[in-house]
């Protein structure tokens, strides 16, 4: 009988779900995903080839659960800071501030791009977890507009946008630069929704 992490089943299986999602995020930022195996996810897990095909039957089920992960633990961080200020303008700032240093922090995998290597349906799952993401932004813009803070532009469009703007990598590609740039980009947001900085 394979040995159990954790006092329960339920640690167990949270244990070996961390465990192969830190294994999944080393090998997806230096392989690409598609150089990734469930073998050789399991053997830089350090858990058995079975343990992981209980848990994931593929690798593209592997990928939306480490995007769903990955994204949830983002999510609660965002509105943390979120819900620490009340004014609109300051919570754009902040939401900016975090979408960049979340895109900073992680390196484009390499290979194909992912939206080629997955079934359309699989990519459709990993992309509806970046719907909370888009919902606080747009609380954020509504409650700016409702205010007068901020231009009363369609939000849907603003949404749109501000996405467009923070999702370049070339944006924080910036070495040693990057608190300036962050801080030049959260500066633009302010004045594309009408806000005046200084």
């Amino acid at each position: 009988m394979p040995k159990i992490l954790g006092e329960s089943l339920a640690e167990h299986r949270s244990q070996v779900r961390a465990k192969v999602f830190d294994a999944m995020r080393t090998l997806l930022y230096t392989r690409g995903f598609d150089a990734i195996t469930l073998s050789g996810v399991a053997s830089a897990a350090g858990v058995g080839r079975t343990a992981i095909y209980n848990h994931f039957p593929d690798r593209e089920s592997l990928l939306v659960a480490f995007v769903e992960h990955e994204t949830s633990q983002y999510v609660i961080r965002l509105r943390e800071a979120l819900a620490a200020v009340s004014d609109p303008v300051e919570a754009l700032a902040v939401f900016v501030r975090m979408q960049l240093r979340v895109l900073a922090g992680r390196h484009t995998p390499p290979g194909a791009k992912l939206n080629a290597l997955l079934s359309p349906e699989a990519y459709q799952r990993m992309a509806e977890h970046v719907d909370p993401i888009t919902t606080e932004l747009r609380s954020i813009l509504q409650a700016g507009i409702a205010a007068g803070q901020m231009v009363a532009e369609d939000v849907d469009v603003l949404v749109t946008m501000i996405t467009a703007s923070l999702a370049s990598r070339e944006v924080v590609d910036a070495g040693s630069q990057l608190d300036d740039t962050i801080e030049t980009a959260v500066r633009f947001i302010l004045r594309a929704v009408g806000v005046r900085v200084a």
